[in-house]
């Protein structure tokens, strides 16, 4: 009696202390070194099934929250100019989850997809030029971009919003590995010859408000 119930409490302790880690998971945390909340972040997208442990969608969003901070000074900081220099239109906020090749991404309980890659951008608007400010950070690891850019209204071709079908990382439980799936993506496109930039954003009213402030400003120094 006493042997069978050790067998238990062995299973029981394999059962609730073990990882229980998919090889998608253990291969990602083989690739990079990772810390603690890295680690959760991995598991968070790559584990599936009854014993693979995993944080909840709202564990993840308020993770990813506690490295969103007030970018906007720091954006001017690193344009190198004062607000009151950068008034032609009020400046033009977008974040929102970064989908590409590099990221993972989980359909959530509440059937919203989360993704391992976040961008924030600030524009500025001058009388003479658009300046942008992008930082885009991974939650599974410690990469992370800074980019500052400036446009003269002449050069550029124009503002938009585009929504298409992009390639990100996803765990399959039933070919238990990484595929590539098709999400679709919307987002704020500055467009100069020859070159786009992207900036990941949210579809919401307020930035279909923002998003025309800009085109009418752009037609507007077009004219003039």
């Amino acid at each position: 009696m006493i042997i069978f119930i050790l067998i238990i409490a062995v299973i029981a302790a394999w059962v609730f202390l073990g990882n229980h880690d998919t090889p998608a998971t253990k291969e990602a945390l083989k690739m990079k070194d990772r810390n603690a909340e890295q680690k959760k972040v991995i598991r968070y997208f790559l584990n599936d099934g009854c014993l693979s442990k995993h944080i909840s969608d709202e564990e993840y969003e308020s993770m990813l929250r506690s490295h969103i901070k007030d970018f906007k000074q720091r954006a001017l900081d690193k344009i190198g100019l004062d607000e009151s220099e950068l008034q032609e239109i009020p400046p033009v906020h977008f974040e929102g989850f970064l989908t590409d090749k590099t990221t993972y991404v989980r359909l959530g309980k509440d059937k919203k997809f989360r993704y391992s890659g976040y961008q924030i951008s600030w524009l500025f608007f001058s009388a003479s030029q658009v300046y942008l400010y992008q930082y885009t950070l991974y939650m599974d690891c410690d990469d992370k971009k800074e980019t500052t850019n400036e446009y003269f209204y002449k050069d550029i071709t124009s503002f938009n919003t585009s929504t298409d079908t992009i390639e990100t990382q996803f765990y399959d439980p039933k070919k238990k590995d990484i595929v590539l799936k098709n999400v679709d993506s919307t987002r704020f496109c500055l467009v100069v010859p020859g070159d786009k930039f992207y900036c990941a954003m949210q579809q919401n009213d307020a930035n279909e408000r923002a998003v025309q402030a800009m085109k009418a400003k752009l037609r507007e120094k077009k004219i003039a």
